[in-house]
């Protein structure tokens, strides 16, 4: 019983320092990015490679702003998407519940159609997406970014599958009893459940429609209309290029995704750990 019991915390301190060295692993590319974006771009490919942050931050970033409209750029990527991911957890939440809760005619198969999208390649849908937002006159605009990023199949099948499983059938009767409609079923009982998965999926979809490249570049010709993504592209001369600014740039555009990630860490942790326990 003493040798187990001295194993046991062995075992334990193992498993952090493992949780550890995983942990710097994850952070250290993030790390390196910050390094050569406060270091001269003389000092980029340097032997031995430079370790420790540099006094140049201030003027990579400076030429940054002196190149392209980092800021617009920045907004531009903030509005679509904050408004893609508000759209897609409102409409797939909709759909999970619909879905997940509500008896009509061809639910099944038409659940079956959806999932069935998600084995599409997005870039065969790129063309007739194109004529058609052209044909709306939509082109450097950014609702040419936003209308098409509301539709999300994982995001249907996501909410349809939390709702089933955190949601009893019989909050659901008890509620139509009392004579709740479905969507006051929904806003009172669905949405305080699956705050969790919203925290999940919100943070996926953000961090999705936020390093989107292709689709904006196609549709966003205007240069103020560009976003974060585009924009950065922008800064790659092919001539010479200056990795100290392009990363700096890099850097600061990823600011943005842990912030939301830090404020929204706890839920998305609790709806793994809930899925865990269940």
């Amino acid at each position: 019983m003493e040798t187990n019991k001295k194993k046991a915390p062995v075992a334990k301190y193992l498993v952090y320092l493992g949780l550890i060295v995983v942990s710097l692993g994850s952070l250290f590319p993030f790390y390196w990015m910050f390094v050569m974006a406060t270091n001269p771009n003389s000092m980029i490919n340097q032997t031995p490679p430079v370790m420790i942050p540099g006094s140049n931050m201030v003027s990579n970033f400076q030429l940054v702003l002196d190149s392209i409209p980092f800021w617009g750029a920045m907004l531009n990527s903030l509005i679509v998407s904050s408004t893609i991911t508000i759209g897609v957890l409102i409409l797939c939440s909709l759909a999970g519940f619909a879905f997940a809760k509500l008896e009509f005619p061809g639910r099944t198969m038409l659940f079956v159609f959806i999932l069935g999208t998600m084995m599409i390649p997005p870039q065969l849908g790129l063309i007739p997406t194109y004529f058609i937002i052209t044909q709306l006159g939509w082109l450097s605009d950014l609702r040419a970014v936003i209308v098409p990023g509301l539709m999300n199949a994982f995001g249907i099948f996501w909410m349809r599958q939390y709702i089933s499983s955190a949601v009893p059938d019989s909050i659901i009767e008890a509620a139509r009893i009392d004579g709740c409609s479905n969507f006051r079923i929904y806003w009172n009982i669905i949405i305080p459940t699956i705050l969790p998965a919203f925290a999940t999926l919100g943070i996926i979809v953000f961090m999705a429609i936020w390093g989107d490249y292709l689709w904006p570049l196609v549709v966003l010709q205007d240069q103020s209309m560009h976003t974060i993504q585009v924009a950065l592209r922008s800064l790659m001369d092919d001539r010479v290029r200056d990795y100290g600014m392009i990363l700096s740039g890099t850097f600061w555009a990823t600011v943005p995704l842990i912030v939301i990630f830090l404020l929204f860490n706890k839920l998305f942790i609790k709806s793994i750990t809930d899925g865990a326990v269940k």
